[in-house]
């Protein structure tokens, strides 16, 4: 399968304090969400002048595909410019015939595969006869790439704490939670045991022989159960076990993200650091991969994969968990049993 072009499909965010507000209305369009939360939301982005981060870190990240491979990079968003219907016109209007389409997400699921996938088809249908074909990457929690990227990173988080305190640091892994119900839908439980087992690979790979799983930044109404335990309600935990040196200090690991957006700057640099220094633990936050060189060739052998019909590259473990495979032209690669179910604050990318 050859390809004219890849395209950087993300969720977008805003740039600049006036954008803000119609930002989060964009994600939450259609949902009911009370304007009170959305004004709670916006104070986040508020905290960091109105710019969230991510649109930087995927232009950063460009740079480093167009080094990595030989094809000419696009970028679209779902909820923010550039938006990817857009970017699916430039490229008809260029006479792309097939892209490759990496997504910020390395996972199954409604929110972090089947969305990205009605993304393509709405962009598609926007740009009307010609648009090109679109395949979409298939997820790639289990890539060799995607687990030393967060191997390294939890050791550059371990040696900014106290060096008493490394040996014994608790390590937490965090993913965005979504609703029970629609974690069900995909697999079953597909999203969540990918995200347990990613975290199996990484923790090991790290040297770490045992680890917590916790979920983060769940949006929905306290009668909607989503996944648990949060992670601030597991620090608290850890905190109320005793002065023990496995409590004394947490690396946190945001396995779910690639990239360092407003529910990991926010919700565990500002929120949960604060929490932990007020339990007297001290805290760490591994990276997550952003625009790092890896995450761009990682990219590339996935481009190579479908190029060169070679097997996909994974690490294998105990508990091994499947991924769909890759979708073309915005058509599901399973059927799409998932409830969709999006976070006001969003950036799951």
């Amino acid at each position: 399968m050859e390809f004219d072009a890849l395209l950087l499909l993300s969720f977008g965010g805003p740039e600049g304090p006036d954008q803000v507000r119609p930002f989060l209305e964009n994600v939450t369009r259609g949902r009911g969400v009370p304007p009170e939360r959305l004004d709670a939301v916006a104070e986040h982005y508020l905290h960091f002048g109105g710019v969230s981060p991510i649109n930087g870190i995927n232009r950063a990240l460009i740079t480093e595909l167009r080094a990595a491979g030989d094809l000419p990079v696009y970028f679209g968003n779902r909820n923010w410019e550039p938006y990817v219907e857009d970017a699916v016109t430039t490229m008809r209007d260029n006479g792309v015939r097939r892209a490759a389409v990496f997504t910020t997400s390395a996972w199954s699921g409604y929110s972090s595969c089947t969305q990205y996938v009605e993304d393509i088809a709405r962009s598609r249908q926007a740009a009307g006869p010609g648009a090109p074909e679109l395949v979409k990457l298939r997820p790639y929690f289990d890539h060799p790439l995607f687990v030393e990227m967060f191997v390294d990173a939890i050791a550059a988080a371990r040696q900014t704490l106290p060096a008493e305190l490394r040996g014994d640091a608790r390590l937490v892994f965090t993913a965005h939670s979504v609703p029970v119900a629609a974690d069900r839908g995909c697999g079953p439980h597909l999203y969540s045991r990918q995200v347990a087992y990613a975290a199996q690979l990484v923790a090991a790979a790290a040297g770490y022989a045992d680890h917590d799983l916790a979920w983060q930044s769940r949006s929905g109404p306290p009668a909607v159960p989503w996944l648990e335990p949060d992670v601030g309600d597991h620090l608290t935990t850890l905190a109320s076990e005793g002065n023990s040196a496995s409590t004394r200090a947490v690396i946190v690991c945001p396995i779910g993200f690639v990239a360092d957006h407003i529910e990991v700057v926010w919700d565990l640099d500002y929120e949960l650091r604060t929490q932990a220094e007020a339990a007297g633990m001290a805290f760490a936050r591994a990276r997550t991969p952003n625009a790092d060189r890896r995450f761009a060739r990682l990219a590339a052998g996935l481009v190579d994969e479908l190029r060169c019909g070679r097997p996909p590259v994974r690490v294998s473990g105990p508990d091994q968990v499947r991924g769909c495979l890759a979708s073309v032209n915005g058509q599901p690669c399973r059927p799409p049993h998932c409830v969709a179910q999006e976070s006001p604050q969003g950036e799951k990318g």
